[in-house]
């Protein structure tokens, strides 16, 4: 149970999860439980679990192995074998979740697999972006560093200070979907 923090690989009800959350919460004259937040790997769905510290848990073998994405077409995701072209596969919107937002043609990715089988990738953690729609920025009171939203090429719409303009380049944390700098700015 303690070894529940996010990013670990589990099998529970034989499913291979990855933990989103974790916290240990410990109530007087009970039990400590740990509270999770998980992600079947195979389907997609989150769900919530308290685990006992009597529980046991088995860790999920899962194998990583770099290919890159290709395209979607109707909520199917193509990647192929980075040394391989031949050797394609896909997966479902629904299997990958929040990482559909930050995909983008000719991406290296990480696929993950479980029993020899491709089950979903994972993005690298930093991923630039170009800005393809954004608010004109507002002179004036921007004295706590307000945040407006814009447009990335992959659809994705993500908050950012307002001094980035259409066209720049930013540089996105693909887990958490915030900003995190300006790579380059339009010239004007």
């Amino acid at each position: 149970m303690n070894d529940l923090k996010p990013g670990v690989f589990f099998i529970y009800e034989g499913a291979p999860y990855v933990v989103l959350e974790a916290h240990h919460l410990k109530m007087q004259q009970r039990r400590p439980v740990q509270q999770t937040r998980m992600r079947n790997l195979l389907n997609g769905k989150i769900i919530e679990r308290n685990f006992q510290q009597s529980d046991s848990l088995e860790e999920a073998d899962i194998e990583k192995k770099k290919v890159k994405f290709l395209y979607n077409h109707r909520e199917e995701y193509w990647f192929t074998e980075e040394n391989n072209s031949s050797a394609r596969f896909k997966l479902a919107k629904e299997i990958l979740g929040d990482a559909v937002a930050f995909l983008k043609a000719n991406t290296e990715v990480e696929a993950m697999l479980f029993n020899g089988e491709t089950i979903n990738i994972e993005l690298p953690v930093k991923m630039d972006f170009k800005v393809v729609e954004a608010p004109p920025s507002i002179k004036g009171n921007t004295a706590q560093g307000g945040v407006k939203q814009v447009k990335l090429e992959t659809g994705a719409i993500v908050n950012v200070p307002l001094f980035v303009e259409t066209g720049d380049e930013i540089r996105i944390n693909t887990q958490t979907g915030e900003y995190v700098e300006r790579i380059s700015k339009t010239q004007n």
